[in-house]
C-alpha cells in the first residue's frame, strides 16, 4: 500500500514519481539562491550556508509532508474503512513510509553535499538514525490525532496546513537560535521540531551526542511520548465511528 500510496500521487505525470525528488530539490535550490545570492547570507559557524540550510530543512520536509499527507489518509482511504475489514490504524502509517523514502534519498543526498564541499564523513553522521527514528514517532503520534479528528471535523485539515506554514517559520531552519537574546531560547525550544532540527545539525556539522544535552532529549521524549499515548488513544476511541460519518 504504500509503494501504490507512493506512485498514485504522480500518476499521470510525465515525470512520475521523479516529481517526488525534483520539488524538494527545486525549494531547496530556490531558498538558497535567494539567501545566498540575494541577501548575501554569509556563512553560519564557520560552515557554508547551503550545507548549514540544507541539514535544517529536510527533516522539516518530511516533518511538513507526513503530517499533511497523514492527516488526510483516513478520508483518502475511505472505501477501506467503509467496506472491507481492514486494520484502520494502518492507514496513518502509509503516508509516513511514503513520505520516508523521499527523506533517505535526500539524506543520502546531504552526505553527498557535505563530502562534494570537502567534509569526510565520521561517526557523528550515524545518529541521524536516532533522529529520524524520534522524528518517526512524533509524526505516527500526531498523525493519529489530526487523522482521526479530521474525519469529524473538516477543518482540521486546514488549521494543521496553516500550522506548518507558521512553524516553518517560527522554527529556526533559515535563522539561528543564537539570534535572540538567551532568555527566550527556552520558548523556541518548545518547539519538539527544534530538537530535531539542532539534531541533524548537531550530527552534521556541530559533532554532539544526543546525550550531551540531557535536558532538551528528556523533554522531546516526555512530549512525543505523551501525543503518541494521546494518538493512540484518539484514534481508539473515535475509530469505530469512522464508517458512519464517511
Amino acid at each position: 500500500m504504500t509503494k501504490n500510496d507512493f506512485k498514485q500521487k504522480y500518476v499521470g505525470n510525465f515525470l512520475g514519481i521523479l516529481w517526488a525528488f525534483i520539488q524538494p530539490t527545486a525549494t531547496i535550490l530556490i531558498f538558497w539562491f535567494v539567501f545566498q545570492v540575494g541577501f548575501k547570507s554569509q556563512p553560519i559557524d564557520n560552515f557554508p550556508f547551503i550545507l548549514w540550510l540544507i541539514a535544517g530543512i529536510l527533516p522539516w520536509f518530511f516533518f511538513a509532508e507526513a503530517l499533511s499527507n497523514g492527516t488526510n489518509s483516513i478520508l483518502a482511504n475511505s472505501y477501506l474503512v467503509k467496506k472491507v475489514a481492514f486494520r484502520v490504524s494502518l492507514l496513518p502509517i502509509i503516508p509516513l513510509l511514503s513520505a520516508l523514502i523521499v527523506h533517505i534519498f535526500f539524506i543520502f543526498f546531504m552526505f553527498a553535499m557535505f563530502i562534494y564541499y570537502g567534509y569526510t564523513p565520521d561517526i557523528y553522521w550515524l545518529q541521524i538514525a536516532y533522529y529520524l527514528f524520534a522524528l518517526f514517532i512524533l509524526l505516527l503520534g500526531l498523525t493519529w490525532i489530526t487523522a482521526s479528528v479530521v474525519v469529524f471535523f473538516k477543518d482540521m485539515g486546514q488549521i494543521v496546513a496553516m500550522l506548518i506554514q507558521f512553524g516553518f517559520w517560527l522554527t529556526p531552519i533559515f535563522w539561528s537560535i543564537n539570534m535572540i537574546p538567551q532568555k527566550y531560547h527556552w520558548i523556541v525550544k518548545l518547539n519538539p521540531m527544534v530538537y530535531i532540527i539542532e539534531g541533524y545539525r548537531n550530527s552534521m556539522i556541530y559533532h554532539k551526542w544526543f546525550w550531551e544535552d540531557m535536558t532538551m532529549t528528556l523533554y522531546y521524549w516526555i512530549v512525543t511520548g505523551l501525543l503518541f499515548f494521546l494518538g493512540a488513544r484518539t484514534f481508539k476511541k473515535l475509530r469505530p465511528h469512522f464508517s458512519d460519518v464517511l
